[in-house]
């Protein structure tokens, strides 16, 4: 039986990094020089694979949508080569290129796998060798038809992924949707469905850079702080709002608001609790913000809210066309009523 063959991009992050005498450092090279040096990842019952580096690598802090763009380009470029994908990426905002990367690669019928480690590779204790192991593993063997992010032992699927811890190994968590698949002693599908094969060609849909503003709001936020915010160029802004979606029921703050969504600037709103949605016709201070303008971001984590409106901003619709699309489940990002 022929083997399966996984394509490995590494972008960037702490996985690859050497230590240097000013701390830990990436270097070109040395992630693939780690690899070979390590003969479980040549086991019978692992996959072929290549380690493509990218040049220069990217810390995960400085990625953007044009990173995105290129990672999708790159999936793209090799799709008909290899059974599946695996991408090493810095932890700081592997959910965000994660989620991205779930509305831009459309069609979708072969595993992409984003991971990395909090240790590098090449040093003792190190997360990364189980991290990538089971992901080029997974990505072989149980190949979920989706963008996933292994950590820690768990496939999350990486729209419903967000960091929620900054140092712990248990780095990942999925607030409002179960795992894909665990992998201890066995390897347990929970939610993840195995991929059919399809020769289906893969569309990728191209993301700009958006301006998109984010507001955290906090007991007695000044209305000149939104103001000053929801100025051009910026095209949409989220809220991360209290509860359910509430907010203080200021009369110049919802006119503020009232006044960006007439101007044709998207307003969503997201609850800062780490778990649950919104639901803005539970209480009145819910309630104005919708009479304002504001649209439920459901159950979307922040980095997939804000993957969907770069994704969407960047089709060039209308404002009214945006505000439907951002409440519909388009890649399994939120949960429908």
């Amino acid at each position: 039986m022929t083997k399966r063959s996984i394509y490995v991009a590494y972008t960037g992050g702490t996985i690859g990094m050497q230590k240097t005498a000013n701390g830990f450092a990436p270097a070109a090279g040395f992630l693939t020089q780690c690899v070979q040096s390590m003969p479980e990842f040549y086991h019978e019952e692992m996959p072929d694979f290549v380690i493509h580096e990218y040049q220069p690598l990217i810390d995960s802090s400085n990625m953007a949508p044009t990173d995105w763009q290129m990672i999708a380009d790159d999936i793209q470029a090799n799709y008909q080569k290899y059974d599946g994908f695996v991408i090493l990426h810095g932890t700081d905002t592997m959910a965000y290129t994660a989620s991205a990367l779930s509305f831009m690669l459309q069609g979708l019928s072969k595993p992409v796998i984003v991971t990395g480690s909090q240790i590098p590779l090449a040093q003792l204790r190190s997360d990364g060798q189980t991290n990538l192991l089971n992901s080029l593993y997974i990505a072989a063997n149980y190949p979920v038809a989706e963008v996933c992010l292994f950590f820690n032992n768990k496939l999350f699927r990486g729209n419903r992924s967000t960091k929620a811890h900054a140092d712990g190994f248990d780095a990942f968590a999925s607030p409002n949707f179960p795992l894909l698949l665990e992998a201890g002693i066995k390897i347990n599908l929970h939610a993840g469905k195995i991929a059919t094969a399809s020769d289906r060609p893969l569309q990728v849909a191209s993301i700009s850079p958006q301006p998109v503003g984010v507001v955290t709001l906090y007991p007695g936020i000044s209305t000149d702080i939104f103001k000053n915010i929801l100025q051009q160029p910026v095209r949409a802004l989220i809220l991360l709002t209290f509860g359910v979606g509430n907010a203080p029921q200021d009369p110049a703050l919802l006119a503020t608001l009232r006044e960006a969504d007439e101007r044709g600037i998207v307003l969503v709103n997201l609850t800062q609790c780490f778990q649950g949605k919104v639901n803005m016709g539970g209480y009145a201070t819910g309630n104005a913000l919708a009479k304002a303008g504001v649209i439920s971001g459901a159950d979307m984590t922040i980095e997939a809210a804000l993957a969907k409106l770069h994704y969407l901003l960047s089709k060039n619709l209308q404002p009214d066309e945006i505000k439907q699309a951002m409440l519909q489940n388009l890649v399994g990002e939120l949960t429908p009523d």
